[in-house]
């Protein structure tokens, strides 16, 4: 963050002070290739300080006392004001030049010091998979409190929605083996059992699975569930193959969490030719969202806070995505599916995705943010359909939504596209977390899902 008062010395120092700090950074993470991309950004906006130093000279020029006797050297001193006044410009320009590319470094840089793989090793598909249980122990340990599991059972549209599809699909579980990854209380493993499985194997490594025990025998289902502790890419099942494969494995924005990996993990170990996974496909969707007043509660508030100036909190509170419930009313835009997954052939890699998308806007008014939400499918293979939606509009859930605010509301018209790309990939530091870029109409950034 730098003011356009500063001096250019300090402001030098500054650019100096940075190049050193990424140079160490980047150097821990083995990436010569972008160290010379970000020393090249330096060096450019350095350049364009060299013009800037011009303006001081132009001051110290201008800094004429007139005599009574100058009269003469007016139409002199008119011609160095033009030269002046034309030199101040060019140093304006190159300033704005200097500032963008200060920005294009901050993206960049951003997104080299989040990304470093500490391990120096090439980027894994498969990082879920290869977590260690010890630096897995957080995620799992979040989901031994009952907290959460009373709010997810709480949770009518998610929970109803498991029970409906299997109660309404029976002749899809009749005598089948079912597997349950990450069976919490056990709920989905005792309607599986209730719809007709044969055999239901539930597994989770959280210290839940002992409430899990209890339950099932308090429901006399034992004969029927097998609950196992342990992560599914580390235990072996009791058979070879399972028939179907169910899951409540969504997180904020569909992928946050990174559950599916196990999902996907269990199906290609475990799932038996022409098996089935529920739910079998979902959508994730985005929106513009209009609210100059949430917009100027949440970014302009930092300007004067009890009379001082916090403006750097800015660009510290705008890449942190939002979870919350959205007005519906707040939507300008018609929503565009910007990622389709087919739970039954996806591949771990396919869940990073780059994808340009275009909103057609609704109102005429400013956009502020934009929406994330997704949908879930309980199709193949039944009779009775299936399905649910965390949109704005829809009966809210505990995944609520996910907003990203921009820094600068963009002025919109009702009819126009508001065209855009999103970027969505794991944290390479916390492969549970996701990293989200947004780039619309050209104003890039990243946002961060922890």
């Amino acid at each position: 963050s730098m003011n356009t008062d500063m001096s250019v010395e300090t402001l030098r120092r500054a650019l100096t002070q940075l190049q050193e700090t990424l140079d160490e950074k980047l150097n821990e993470s083995g990436r010569s290739i972008e160290i010379q991309h970000t020393k090249f950004l330096l060096t450019a906006v350095m350049l364009y300080l060299e013009k800037y130093c011009d303006v001081e000279e132009l001051i110290e020029a201008a800094d004429v006392t007139l005599s009574p006797a100058a009269g003469d050297q007016v139409p002199l001193l008119l011609q160095r004001a033009r030269q002046a006044e034309d030199r101040a410009q060019r140093a304006e320009e190159a300033l704005a030049r200097a500032m963008d590319d200060l920005h294009k470094l901050k993206l960049l840089a951003q997104g080299l010091v989040l990304n470093a793989d500490t391990s120096r090793g090439p980027s894994r598909s498969g990082a879920i998979a290869e977590l260690r249980e010890e630096e897995d122990e957080a995620y799992f340990s979040s989901y031994g409190h009952y907290s959460i599991h009373e709010e997810m059972l709480k949770d009518k549209v998610r929970t109803e929605s498991y029970r409906d599809f299997m109660y309404h699909n029976m002749d899809v579980f009749k005598d089948k083996v079912v597997l349950d990854v990450g069976c919490g209380t056990g709920i989905l493993s005792m309607f599986a059992a209730k719809a007709g499985a044969r055999k239901v194997i539930a597994v989770d490594q959280s210290e839940i699975i002992y409430q899990a025990m209890d339950i099932v025998r308090s429901n006399k289902l034992e004969d029927t569930i097998t609950l196992i502790k342990g992560r599914i890419e580390e235990i072996d099942l009791p058979v070879e193959k399972v028939d179907i494969i169910i899951s409540e494995w969504m997180g904020y924005f569909l992928l946050f969490e990174s559950m599916l990996d196990s999902v996907l993990y269990a199906r290609d170990r475990y799932l038996a030719d022409n098996g089935l996974v529920y739910p079998d496909h979902c959508n994730i969707s985005l929106a513009a969202v209009g609210d100059t007043q949430k917009h100027c509660d949440r970014i302009a508030f930092w300007d004067d806070v009890y009379g001082f100036k916090m403006r750097c909190m800015k660009k510290a509170v705008i890449p942190e995505a939002v979870v919350e419930v959205l007005k519906p009313g707040t939507v300008i835009s018609e929503p565009a599916v910007i990622k389709t997954i087919d739970c039954g052939s996806v591949t771990v890699s396919e869940l990073e995705f780059t994808v340009d998308f275009s909103l057609k806007i609704t109102a005429c008014t400013f956009c502020t943010a934009i929406v994330g939400y997704f949908d879930i499918f309980f199709d193949k293979s039944c009779g009775n359909k299936v399905m649910f939606s965390t949109a704005p509009d829809c009966t809210k859930t505990h995944w609520k939504q996910t907003v990203f605010l921009l820094e600068s509301p963009i002025p919109v018209k009702t009819g126009e596209e508001l065209p855009g790309q999103i970027v969505v990939h794991k944290n390479r530091k916390d492969p549970r977390a996701l990293l989200i870029t947004l780039d619309v109409v050209g104003r890039k950034q990243t946002y961060s899902l922890q």
